[in-house]
C-alpha cells in the first residue's frame, strides 16, 4: 500500500515537501504558551524560565550560562541551555499521537490514493487525501488533536521523520548521528550541542532505509555507505549496518543556508575586514586565481561562495564540485557535479578537462584534492582564472599539499597562482569563531629554498580581533593597474579607490548584508563606477536596492 502512495506522490518530489502546519511565529513567549499547551507544559517543568527570542543573531553575547527559546514554526520550539563548555540542544514540537492512530491514518489515505485528489505539490495532495480519508470516516481520532496528528502524519510520510524539526532551524550546521542513542549537533551561535532527541537503532535504519528509498538509492548490508543531495542542499552521508559501524548505522547531515552567506556577512561577524574585502573586490573584479585554505569546518566554502559576488555578473562560471554547495547567482553558470556511483564515473578530472572546452571566464572547484589539481594549474596558465579550497593550515603546507601525490603539480606552476587566503576556526572567550588568518600575494618559486615566494597582504591580529592591510599590494599595483591600463602615477587612485569600496561593504554589512543585495551593488558599481555609488550611499540614496 506504502508502494503505491509513494509513486503516486512522486518519490522525489515528495521529499521536497516542507511541513507548513502551525507555520505563524508568536512574536511573546505569553502567545506562545497560550497558544501551545505542550510548550507551557515543558516551560513549567524547569526553575528558570528562558529568554525568549523570535530571531537569533551571531553577534548574540553567550555568557556563563545562557538559556535561549526560540520558535522555527510549524509549533516547533528551539530551547538551547549552555553552562560552560556543556550544552542542550532540547526541541519541543506537538506531542504525537498513539502509533496505531498513525497507522490507520495511512491505512486510510491509501485507501484513496486511486482518487483523482488536485494539488499544486505532492504536500497538498496528501493533505488533500487526508480531508477526504476524514470525511469519509475511514479512520477515527477521537479525542486527539487532528493538527498534531496530521503534523506527525506528513512528517513521516513527506518529511524526514525524527529530522524533520532539526532540518528546520536555520541555525545547524551540522547533525550527527553517531549511533543509537543522542544526536548531536553544531549550532552556528552555540557550538557543539547535544540534543534531547533519543533515537534507538531500529528507528534509525528505518528512517535511513525510507529517505535513501526516496532519492532511488540502494541502502544495505551490500551497499553500506551514500551520499544524498536534500532538496534544500544539505549533504546527508550514510554509514549503515552494525558491521561497519560498532554503535550501529550512523549519519552526518551537513546543512547549508537557502541564500549563500555574503562578504558583508562575513564582514559584519568580522572574519574579514571591510578593507580586505573591498582589497579582494578589486582583484576578483580583474579575474585572478586563489586558493581558499584551512582545516575542516573553518569556513572555507563558505568564504568562497561569498567572494563569487565580486565576480562580474555577465560572466561565464563553471562550477565543478562533488557535492553541490556552491550556490551563484549569476546567470551564465554552468554547474557539474562528478558522477561516481552509478553508470560510467565522471571524476572532477573529467569535468575540468570538459571545461577548458567551453571558454570560461571562471572555474570554480569545489576542493582541491586530487589529481584535478594538475588541470586546474593548467587553466590557470592557460588564461582561466581558478578559485577552490584546500586543507592547507600555513602556505607550507599549501606547498606540500600541491606537490606531493595524488596532486602532483609540478613546483614552477605555482608562480601561476595569484592569492592564497588561510582561515581558521578559533576559539575566542569561550565561543568558536571563524576569521581569515592571513591573505597572501604569490610571487613565485624559490628553487634554491624550496619555498613559495609570497607577500602577505593582509594579517590577523588575534589580540585585536582584527585585520591589518599593509597598505601595499603587489598585485594591486602591478595586476589591476595593467589590467585597467593606467601608468604607475595613477597607483595612489587604486588606493583612494580602495577606501570607497570598504566604505560601500561597510554600509552593506551594517545595513543590506543579504547576498543579494551584494551582488545588486556590485552591479552597480560595474555599471554606473564606484565613486557614484559611494556618493549615493554617503547620500542615503541606493535606488538599487529597493
Amino acid at each position: 500500500m506504502m508502494l503505491s502512495l509513494k509513486k503516486r506522490l512522486g518519490v522525489k518530489g515528495a521529499v521536497g515537501a516542507r511541513l507548513i502546519l502551525m507555520d505563524d511565529i508568536p512574536k511573546t513567549i505569553e502567545e506562545a504558551v497560550n497558544k501551545y499547551p505542550y510548550l507551557a507544559e515543558y516551560l513549567n517543568s524547569l526553575s528558570n524560565k528562558p529568554r525568549y527570542m523570535v530571531n537569533l543573531s551571531l553577534e548574540l553575547k553567550v555568557g556563563e550560562e545562557t538559556s535561549v527559546l526560540y520558535p522555527l514554526g510549524k509549533g516547533i520550539f528551539i530551547h538551547v541551555f549552555k553552562k560552560g563548555t556543556e550544552g542542550k540542544y532540547v526541541i519541543i514540537e506537538p506531542p504525537k499521537p498513539p502509533a496505531e492512530i498513525l497507522r490507520a491514518v495511512e491505512t486510510a489515505v491509501g485507501r484513496l490514493v486511486d482518487e483523482k485528489i488536485v494539488g499544486e505539490s505532492p504536500f497538498e495532495e496528501l493533505i488533500n487525501l487526508y480531508n477526504m480519508a476524514k470525511r469519509k470516516k475511514i479512520f477515527k481520532a477521537k479525542n486527539l488533536n487532528e493538527e498534531y496528528l496530521l503534523y506527525h502524519f506528513l512528517r513521516e510520510k513527506v518529511g524526514y521523520g525524527f529530522l524533520e524539526g532539526l532540518l528546520a532551524d536555520p541555525y545547524l550546521e551540522d547533525i550527527s548521528v553517531p549511533g543509537a542513542g543522542n544526536i548531536f549537533v553544531y549550532h552556528r551561535i552555540f557550538g557543539s550541542l547535544e540534543t534531547n532527541v533519543n533515537i534507538p537503532g531500529e528507528e534509525i535504519d528505518r528512517v535511513l532505509r525510507s529517505i535513501a528509498e526516496r532519492f532511488g538509492k540502494i541502502l544495505s548490508y551490500s551497499n553500506p555507505i551514500i551520499d544524498i543531495h536534500l532538496p534544500d542542499g544539505s549533504r546527508f552521508n550514510i554509514v549503515f549496518g552494525e558491521d561497519i559501524s560498532l554503535k550501529g548505522s550512523n549519519f552526518t547531515i551537513r546543512k547549508f543556508a537557502k541564500e549563500p552567506v555574503s562578504i558583508a556577512h562575513l564582514i559584519r561577524w568580522r572574519t574579514i575586514s571591510a578593507e580586505a574585502a573591498a582589497y579582494l573586490w578589486m582583484l576578483f573584479d580583474v579575474g585572478i586565481s586563489a586558493l581558499i585554505c584551512g582545516e575542516t569546518a573553518s569556513g572555507k566554502t563558505t568564504t568562497l561562495n561569498a567572494l563569487t559576488a565580486f565576480i562580474k555578473h555577465d560572466a561565464k562560471i563553471v562550477s565543478i564540485e562533488e557535492t553541490p554547495e556552491v550556490n551563484l547567482f549569476h546567470k551564465n553558470w554552468v554547474r557539474e557535479i562528478t558522477r561516481l556511483h552509478t553508470g560510467s564515473p565522471v571524476t572532477m578530472f573529467d569535468l575540468l578537462k570538459a571545461a577548458l572546452r567551453q571558454r570560461p571566464d571562471y572555474i570554480i572547484v569545489g576542493e582541491i584534492r586530487g589529481e584535478e589539481g594538475k588541470i586546474a594549474f593548467q587553466a590557470i596558465e592557460t588564461g582561466h582564472p581558478v578559485i577552490s579550497t584546500m586543507h592547507a593550515g600555513s602556505m607550507e603546507q599549501l606547498l606540500q599539499r600541491l606537490t606531493s601525490h595524488p596532486i602532483d603539480v609540478p613546483k614552477t606552476h605555482i608562480s601561476s597562482l595569484n592569492l592564497a587566503v588561510f582561515q581558521a576556526r578559533i576559539e575566542r572567550d569561550g565561543r568558536l569563531i571563524r576569521r581569515i588568518l592571513s591573505i597572501n600575494e604569490i610571487l613565485g618559486y624559490d628553487p634554491n629554498e624550496d619555498r613559495i615566494v609570497f607577500l602577505p597582504s593582509v594579517i590577523y591580529d588575534p589580540d585585536a580581533d582584527s585585520h591589518d592591510f599593509m597598505k601595499m599590494s603587489y598585485l594591486l599595483e602591478n595586476t589591476v593597474l595593467r589590467f585597467r591600463g593606467w601608468g604607475r602615477d595613477r597607483i595612489q587612485d587604486l588606493y583612494e579607490e580602495l577606501e570607497m569600496r570598504k566604505e560601500i561593504l561597510k554600509y552593506l554589512s551594517e545595513k543590506r548584508p543579504s547576498y543579494v543585495d551584494v551582488f545588486k551593488t556590485v552591479i552597480e558599481v560595474n555599471n554606473k563606477g564606484v565613486k557614484s555609488v559611494y556618493e549615493a550611499i554617503k547620500e542615503g540614496k541606493t535606488p538599487w536596492l529597493d
